[in-house]
């Protein structure tokens, strides 16, 4: 399971563009804490705080404990809003979570063990295709990443999404959907050296039905 992060948080009496803009200039963050059929509560979040987490790939499937005083609210991160000209966070909407609550997120993948594989040791390149996985899990069982061991994933070998161990009580957003996550790519050098070897071995193969072709002819002549 994931680590929880905490932030405190100071309440906010009134919604709108020009509070929001007033919690701003303070170097803070406008922030919402919704869901579990209770009424929304607003808060804001000091700015260098919450820069410091949002970065990082698994912000949006960490649990978060937002303190606000005396109480605590234990949230998942759904959307952090940016501004468009300098990307520093102006918005976050949490949703507020129990541990029955099942939710859908997008958990890092990790490839261990891959510089020992046959395949980057002969030159190979790991091309990886999906960086995240989206699953459904309750709130309280979110993976903090799901690690493949490719230690020995070979040039021309991929990897699927049902190769994927995943943890108990935990399932794939989308089911039946067995895609690629990442691949060992060859690097150009055995490319080239496989082209020529093909080339080589057709040539012969080639040359045996040129070589037919005149002493067919021969043979018609002393007819």
């Amino acid at each position: 399971m994931a680590k929880s992060i905490s932030f405190e948080a100071e309440p906010r009496e009134r919604a709108g563009k020009g509070a929001a803009r007033a919690v701003r200039r303070l170097g803070r963050v406008p922030a919402v804490i919704y869901g579990d059929s209770k009424d929304p509560v607003l808060v804001s979040l000091s700015a260098r705080d919450l820069s410091r987490s949002y970065t990082s790939l698994k912000f949006f499937s960490t649990l978060c404990e937002v303190k606000v005083g005396k109480e605590t609210y234990r949230t998942l991160p759904r959307d952090v809003q940016l501004d468009p000209v300098t990307d520093i966070p102006v918005h976050v909407d949490f949703l507020r979570v129990s541990a029955k609550t099942k939710v859908s997120v997008s958990v890092p993948l990790v490839f261990a063990g891959i510089e020992k594989s046959p395949g980057l040791k002969r030159g190979g390149v790991l091309n990886v295709i999906t960086h995240t996985l989206d699953l459904r899990c309750p709130a309280d069982k979110i993976p903090e990443i799901l690690s493949f061991d490719a230690s020995n994933l070979d040039v021309g070998e991929s990897v699927h999404v049902s190769h994927i161990l995943l943890p108990e009580g935990v399932d794939l957003a989308v089911k039946g959907r067995d895609h690629t996550i990442a691949t060992i790519v060859a690097p150009s050098a055995l490319k080239s050296e496989e082209g020529s070897a093909a080339g080589n071995a057709a040539a012969p193969a080639a040359a045996a039905p040129a070589a037919a072709a005149p002493a067919a002819a021969a043979g018609e002549a002393k007819k």
